[in-house]
């Protein structure tokens, strides 16, 4: 590997941005492409689905062959209250291959006798995300039903550029939400991302049936990063 190569891509895992190691099976040449840097043509439409998917493989394009070697950083989901759809969620996402984190200030919801193995602060949203900042690769999900606890973690998590910016609670309760962080300066089609209400509409009832809801609607954004935009889409 060219040493500019590793350089570009050590520093893209530092900053947990995705990149692909692009190399030339032609000449044997390679270069490291960061997600978001520009490149024309059939190459560039393999590029994209290759950070959608985040499967490695060789491509034919533009009369070349490439071996496309992707780097993504390991999805977060942040859970914003440890409640009943946290503890069904947090194990499913687990195996999904998320890395977990549960923040929820009340300190009889977030013990570690609720949830096992996952990293857990029982601090308020704002303080926690100080220190371990969102990101592109993490998805959001609000599920408390306090605006209090809730508000502050959408916001920073729009602020982030989040994958998914979940939240739970009716068309009516959204639409107190979106009047809210409008007040906070929001703009609207940023407010536009959120999905509410959060999860697939499957009919879910139950919070295990909620969570499963959610964690499908949690992949299908990951995976079709980038579509909407190219497609004249909203997020």
């Amino acid at each position: 590997m060219d040493p500019s190569s590793l350089q570009k891509l050590n520093r893209c895992r530092r900053e947990r941005r995705a990149a692909i190691l692009l190399t030339d099976l032609t000449d044997g040449r390679d270069r490291v492409v960061a997600e978001g840097d520009p490149i024309a043509g059939d190459l560039g439409e393999a590029v994209a689905s290759a950070f959608r998917s985040g499967k490695s493989g060789t491509v034919e394009a533009d009369g070349r062959t490439f071996f496309l070697n992707v780097h993504l950083p390991p999805p977060r989901l942040v859970m914003i209250g440890a409640v009943h759809i946290s503890q069904a969620l947090a194990p499913m996402a687990k195996i999904a291959g998320f890395d977990l984190h549960i923040i929820d200030p009340r300190t009889a919801f977030a013990s570690p006798e609720r949830f096992p193995n996952v990293r857990l602060d029982a601090e308020w949203p704002e303080v926690v995300l100080k220190d371990s900042p969102l990101d592109a690769y993490c998805a959001v999900a609000a599920l408390t039903h306090d605006p209090k606890i809730d508000d502050p973690a959408l916001k920073a998590a729009l602020e982030a550029g989040c994958f998914y910016v979940g939240a739970l609670g009716s068309r009516k309760t959204h639409a107190k939400r979106v009047e809210r962080l409008s007040a906070a300066g929001v703009p609207q089609a940023v407010i536009e991302r959120i999905r509410a209400p959060i999860g697939l509409s499957i009919g879910a009832a139950s919070p295990a049936e909620i969570a499963v809801a959610v964690l499908a609607e949690i992949i299908e954004a990951l995976r079709s990063r980038g579509l909407r935009a190219e497609r004249g889409e909203a997020a």
